[in-house]
């Protein structure tokens, strides 16, 4: 079964065949017939409508097309939705990647690469048959209320059909109808991607401007707005020949009256035009900073790496000018006619970094992240695809955008767990979904942080990667001093939020004019709430995890599934009214601040606070123009932010950084503390961090308190190595949920005996996690512990095996198993 060398069809007079990549949860992808009438359409990349089943229709991608017979029955292709492909080839190579490396099907790829808009499939339509007999007697309560809403309406949509019953198990009752002759069922597919259009006004076809404006200005009597509207159109129409409606309505202070009756004169005339929701500034090339000579030698080793590697890590301290290196890196690559695909782990760095590139590079640059919605995502898509935009800025999902030239894939704060999609499958890491994209093209990947991930700086260390190191900050700054202070109370033996050292450290700041960042990954007022009697803690109804109380709704906050619950005042437990608040979160943080320094301005930063599309460029944007003092925040306000007046921060927690049940821990704890830390001192005189904690003791924080990266990535490598976790091991890990957990237990018991056979002692489980229930479904464990070999395709497919057959067995069907390789 060999693919043909050509997109289309027309050359063949044989029959073909087309497999298609459905947006499921599907092990395989799915082969259609296609019909003459279409095989001058289809194309590899091209979306075509199939029907799946009896009756669901889907838009697939068309992966490849096949000139000889499968061997079995096949469903012909109903339709082709593009008349160009969406997707380029390597898109699609990208894909099957992805879906072989982390063991999850090419439809689940496909469910998170295409903008929502693309995905398209059919809504079930009840069509009222007019030809029936009006008898409703033979009806329950449900199926009466249908038929009465369709004798109404004529037509009703599955959802509508759900809503009126109140549940979505409706298919028995429209089955019923159908037998009853009462209505006709069909499906129905529908474009979500539509225009944006605006509503113009432009000189009417038949009114000559040259000829016959003059003598209508000079013979104008009466009817004033209507002259204010044509002035204003006439000052718009200079510089452009359509003129917004809106825009126009607004500089002459008129109502849209005035357009209709200039219309109904034949002088103006009114029409909609497409306009696109992502307008791009005018495109440049323009560099206008010089390298430092540490920096300078850094370029030129990067260049050089890339002459022998495919990857190269760069590892510059926080404030080394890493961001002036890609700059002038995306300025090479642009000027050879390649395009760039830049990656950030969250969309909270975006607002400065597009900023910086836009002023260097104009329209050539755009941005992607999760905030745009579906409509805006397809017309980027476009953008990209169609050769609009040569750079692009992104968070993880930027990734499956349809480049076809790239010469660049830039990977900044590369150690960031962000990178890691955790849920729904595909779990891949867009890291090394990144480096595999760029090697399709013969592009080279830079990955670039200030805290490498230990994997990484593993592989440039033994030569896979290239290493490039920028040990000093930009401009000869030094990195900031950082203190350790204990955060017990000595009167109240309690834990303090701001200490008097970190207090006093905050004054001084703001009374030399400068500004201040308070981390604490904690959101919400009180992280958890305990019966001062018996000690009970509320916990969400339907995960195993303790409420946290948020003052801003004054409600209890479940953090896993979202559940919110009233303010206990009585323990459920004893019944008793006293309540001990542990711990704090920004929230409270903020409260303390506004109560310690009353005269500052102060904000916080986390998913609470920051919502909408540019939250977080406006709050980024009013803390860079000093309109904020103290800015306090969770892990958003750690990452690759560069602000100059930032003369201290304070980290406010440390236990709870270093006190994970993790074998990256450590690392993290030194990534988050070093990345937090290095906010200060980015311009003028050396920065001061202030970190509080009760284990002063802890090794991790003797080593940040140096800055000494190398010396954590030496400790840990040897403890790695000691117990046989990556990077000398693979790992992947088995998730079992169900909502039942004796049967939970009993199958995740057969599962690892069963994988014992093949793996033996690489087995480690089963055991329930730390959060053991979320929304209902209790949860297990199992982690297979690999050698590092070439096996991992013969390791997956056993796994796969084992799986299969317990869910084969009746009591075990219903248990759902996810499988994570590399889950960190």
């Amino acid at each position: 079964m060999k693919p043909d060398s050509s997109d289309n069809l027309s050359l063949f007079s044989t029959p073909s065949w087309a497999e298609v990549i459905l947006p499921l949860a599907l092990p395989k992808v799915y082969t259609y017939s296609i019909p003459d009438e279409l095989k001058d359409r289809v194309k590899i990349g091209c979306r075509a409508e199939v029907v799946f089943g009896r009756n669901k229709r889907y838009a697939g991608i068309i992966r490849n097309i096949l000139t000889t017979d499968p061997g079995f029955p096949t469903k012909p292709l109903t339709g082709i939705l593009d008349e160009h492909p969406i997707l380029h080839k390597r898109q699609l190579e990208l894909w099957k990647w992805i879906s072989e490396y982390y063991a999850c099907s090419e439809g689940e790829v496909m469910a998170a690469a295409l903008p929502a808009n693309f995905k398209l499939n059919s809504e079930t339509n009840l069509l009222y048959n007019e030809d029936f007999d009006g008898d409703f007697s033979s009806f329950n309560d449900d199926e009466y209320l249908i038929a009465e809403a369709l004798q109404l309406r004529k037509q009703l949509q599955l959802s509508e059909v759900q809503q009126i019953l109140g549940t979505r198990s409706v298919y028995a009752v429209i089955r019923r109808l159908s037998e009853c002759s009462l209505c006709f069922v069909w499906e129905r597919m529908q474009d979500k991607i539509k225009p944006k259009t605006e509503t113009v006004v432009t000189f009417h076809p038949s009114f000559d401007p040259e000829s016959q404006l003059e003598p209508l200005l000079n013979a104008w009597k009466g009817a004033p707005k209507q002259l204010e509207v044509l002035l204003a159109f006439l000052h718009f129409q200079q510089s452009n020949p359509f003129v917004s409606q809106s825009q126009l309505l607004n500089k002459a202070n008129a109502a849209s009256a005035a357009i209709t009756s200039l219309c109904e004169k034949n002088v103006l005339q009114v029409q909609k035009q497409v306009k696109d929701r992502i307008t791009l500034m005018p495109k440049k090339c323009f560099i206008d900073f010089e390298f430092s000579d540490v920096q300078k030698i850094a370029y030129d080793q990067i260049l050089d790496s890339f002459q022998q590697h495919q990857v190269t890590l760069l590892h510059g301290v926080t404030g080394s000018g890493k961001t002036l290196l890609y700059i002038k890196l995306i300025e090479k690559y642009l000027k050879e006619g390649k395009q760039i695909l830049y990656l950030l782990p969250e969309i909270a760095l975006t607002a400065q970094i597009i900023r910086r590139l836009q002023q260097h590079f104009g329209g050539h640059v755009s941005i992607y992240h999760s905030r745009f919605n579906d409509q805006e995502r397809v017309e980027l898509w476009n953008k990209i695809r169609n050769r609009e935009v040569s750079i692009l800025l992104g968070a993880r999902s930027a990734l499956f955008l349809p480049f076809d030239d790239l010469g660049l894939v830039i990977v900044d704060e590369e150690h960031d767990s962000s990178y890691k999609q955790q849920d729904p499958s595909p779990r891949y890491h867009a890291k090394d979904a990144a480096i595999f994209y760029a090697s399709m093209f013969g592009a080279k990947t830079l990955l670039g942080s200030g805290t490498p991930s230990l994997e990484s700086y593993w592989n440039a260390s033994s030569g896979k990667f290239g290493l490039v190191q920028l040990n000093s900050r930009f401009g000869g700054l030094l990195l900031p001093e950082i203190k350790m202070v204990h955060a017990l109370d000595g009167k109240t033996k309690g834990r303090v939020i701001i200490t008097d050292d970190l207090k006093a450290a905050i004054d001084e700041a703001l009374l030399n004019d400068k500004q201040v960042i308070l981390f604490q990954n904690r959101r919400g007022y009180h992280p958890y709430m305990i019966c001062g009697a018996c000690g009970d803690i509320p916990k969400c109804n339907h995960c195993d995890v303790s409420l946290t109380l948020h003052k801003y709704s004054n409600k209890l906050h479940c953090h896993y599934c979202g559940s919110t619950y009233p303010k206990l005042i009585q323990c459920k437990a004893c019944g008793s009214v006293k309540w001990n608040e542990k711990n704090f979160g920004t929230e409270r943080i903020e409260e303390e601040l506004e109560l310690l320094f009353p005269n500052a301005r102060i904000a916080r930063m986390d998913v609470d606070s920051v919502r909408g599309k540019t939250a977080h460029e406006t709050l980024i944007t009013q803390f860079e123009r000093k309109e904020i003092d103290i800015l306090v925040g969770t892990q958003m306000v750690v990452k690759g932010l560069d602000f100059d007046d930032v003369s201290l921060v304070g980290i406010l927690d440390a236990d709870g950084l270093t006190s994970f049940a993790d074998f990256r821990a450590n690392e993290r704890a030194f990534q988050l503390m070093e990345q937090v830390s290095g906010r200060a001192g980015r311009k003028g005189k050396q920065g001061n961090v202030i970190i509080q904690a009760l284990n002063l003791n802890h090794p991790i924080l003797s080593l940040v308190s140096a800055h000494d990266f190398k010396g954590m990535y030496d400790r840990e490598i040897a403890e790695r190595k000691q117990f046989h976790y990556p990077p000398f091991s693979r790992l992947i890990q088995l998730t079992i949920r169900h909502k039942d957990e004796l049967k939970l237990r009993v199958a995740s018991e057969k599962l690892a005996a069963s994988l014992r056979i093949d793996f033996k002692d690489k087995i480690i489980g089963p055991a329930a996690p730390i959060i053991s229930r979320i929304r209902d479904q209790y949860l297990m464990e199992i982690m297979i512990k690999l050698p590092k070999d070439n096996l991992l395709a013969k390791y997956k497919q056993a796994i796969k095996n084992h799986i299969d057959l317990l869910i084969q067995e009746q009591q075990y069907r219903s248990i759902f198993i996810a499988i994570d390789i590399d889950p960190f």
